[in-house]
Formats: C-alpha cells, sequence, structure tokens
C-alpha cells in the first residue's frame, strides 16, 4: 500500500470544538491513526525485505527514537524473532552545527546502538521528513559506525520541502503543510499524548 493510500485512509476527523479551543491548531492524526500507520509500516517493510538479511530499526532523536522503538516492536511480532532497535543522536553531524545565525549551544546525547550495523538492512526512523537535512546528517553517523547491507527511510508524516534529493522508503501520511506551518508530532513517551497537529 502506498503512502497516498495510506493518507486516504486515515483522512483527518477534527471536531469543531477542537478549533474553538485551539485556533489555528488541527489535528491530521489521531492515535488510533498513528498505531495504525505504525503497522501498515511494519507489514510493508516485511514484504519488502528479502528473508535471507537481518533488519534492525534506528530511530533519530528524540521522537523518531520512540518511533523506532514500537515499528521494532511491530516487526518482532510480524518476524516471529527480536528486531534490535538502537537511537541515533546527529547533533554533531548537522550542517547548522557551527552557522553563525545559531545562538543556540547544541545538547549532544548519546547514540545508543547495541549491535553490529554491518551486513544489516537499517531501517531509520524519524518523525518528519521535510528538508531531508536530519535524514542526511543521520545517514552520515550511521556510516561512521559501520557497512549495513541497505538504509531504508521510514517516517510518520512527509511533507514538501525537500533541500536535499532524500525520499522516504516508507511514509505513513503525506501533508501538504504550507512552508510557514509547524509539524509537530506528539507522542505518549514524550509529551502525554499521541497526536500530529499542524500549527
Amino acid at each position: 500500500m502506498l503512502y497516498s493510500d495510506v493518507s486516504a485512509i486515515f483522512a483527518p476527523n477534527i471536531s469543531a470544538l477542537f478549533f474553538k479551543v485551539c485556533p489555528g491548531m488541527k489535528v491530521i492524526l489521531d492515535a488510533e491513526q498513528i498505531e495504525r500507520i505504525l503497522q501498515d509500516l511494519a507489514d510493508r517493510i516485511v514484504a519488502q525485505t528479502p528473508p535471507e538479511f537481518d533488519v534492525a530499526v534506528i530511530g533519530i532523536r528524540s521522537r523518531g527514537e520512540i518511533l523506532a522503538q514500537r515499528l521494532s516492536g511491530c516487526l518482532s511480532d510480524r518476524l516471529g524473532k527480536e528486531v534490535p532497535c538502537g537511537t541515533l543522536d546527529i547533533t554533531l553531524y548537522r550542517d547548522d552545527l557551527n552557522s553563525p545565525q545559531s545562538a543556540d549551544q547544541p545538547q549532544v546525547r548519546t547514540t545508543e546502538i547495541g549491535f553490529d550495523v554491518d551486513e544489516k538492512i537499517i531501517i531509520l526512523v524519524d518523525d518528519v521528513l521535510y528538508t531531508g537535512r536530519s535524514a542526511r546528517a543521520a545517514m552520515d553517523a550511521l556510516i561512521d559506525l559501520g557497512r549495513p547491507s541497505a538504509v531504508r527511510l521510514a517516517v510518520l508524516v512527509e511533507r514538501a520541502g525537500r533541500e536535499f534529493p532524500i525520499q522516504a522508503d516508507y511514509a505513513g501520511y503525506k501533508t501538504d503543510a504550507l512552508p510557514g506551518e509547524l509539524v509537530q508530532v506528539n507522542l505518549v513517551e514524550s509529551d502525554g499524548k499521541d497526536e500530529v497537529v499542524i500549527e
């Protein structure tokens, strides 16, 4: 199933009450839709991965990490074996790290990958694919750790605005958010609820 098909299935359900309480914000995915997307992504990954290859999942901090953990569980259920999961911190690989326009001090956190990435198909997970810069940084960081058989990018939400020639192999939902709008992914583990909103 293509992400365009998934988008049609998961057409947003937005109540008028929500708009009155939170003007300028709209929910595009709720908790049930996020869960169904993750299940669908797992089905597609299994269907397109040759059985002779080992699969591992690595999430880009911070919400990609949470989605990777959930996706790893879905894949483990389908494959009947544990699919390892790791976390990648891309702070030192960002291309804006030394930008004179940036006054923020980068917060470097740990990369936690307790397995060998060599000869594995790595499913790299992020919450939103927008410019492609985070995905590019993540691939640079990943290649410093070894030589996977292949790297596949899976994202919960894809939006227009690419600045690098990077596309998702597995995208759950495609949004037509405008350039000035923010696509915010909230997850229970970090935000207390599962939803994706456009602000």
